[in-house]
């Protein structure tokens, strides 16, 4: 098995489990806290994974371009992650994470547009599976 698929399957183990604990974690306290909290335990163990598994010297590789979108990307990030605990906050969790998933939809397109990958019919196909699966899920 390929690399990146291995490490797709890890992520979205660690994903499936991350909303259901927030939820439990953010019982007596707001979905800004516990983001907050959640957030500085991100950017440690980011950096420390850096510094054991990178080249430090990585960083001289950096230009302006690649700072300023990922910059752009963190912006993009924190506010998904703001409404996301704001929603896991007061509706039910499955609802939600069905409903975040159809950022893969919203992913699929941007890269055919922005990046040039290749619009299949495959790919026409599971976008269409996964809005209908997320309307299935949360239409009730």
């Amino acid at each position: 098995m390929k690399n990146w698929i291995v490490y797709s399957l890890i992520s979205m183990f660690f994903a499936g489990l991350t909303s259901v604990i927030a939820k439990y974690g953010m019982k007596h306290i707001s979905s800004d806290l516990g983001l907050a909290v959640r957030t500085s335990v991100v950017f440690v163990f980011v950096i420390l994974n850096f510094m054991v598994f990178q080249n430090i010297k990585e960083v001289g590789n950096l230009t302006t371009r690649a700072v300023v979108f990922l910059m752009i990307s963190g912006v993009t990030t924190s506010l998904s992650w703001i409404f996301y605990y704001k929603a896991i906050k007061i509706g039910e969790v499955s609802y939600v994470a069905s409903i975040d998933k159809g950022s893969i939809v919203i992913t699929l397109l941007l890269s055919i547009i922005l990046l040039g990958e290749p619009l299949t019919p495959k790919l026409l196909l599971g976008a269409a599976l996964i809005i209908g699966g997320m309307l299935v899920l949360t239409i009730k």
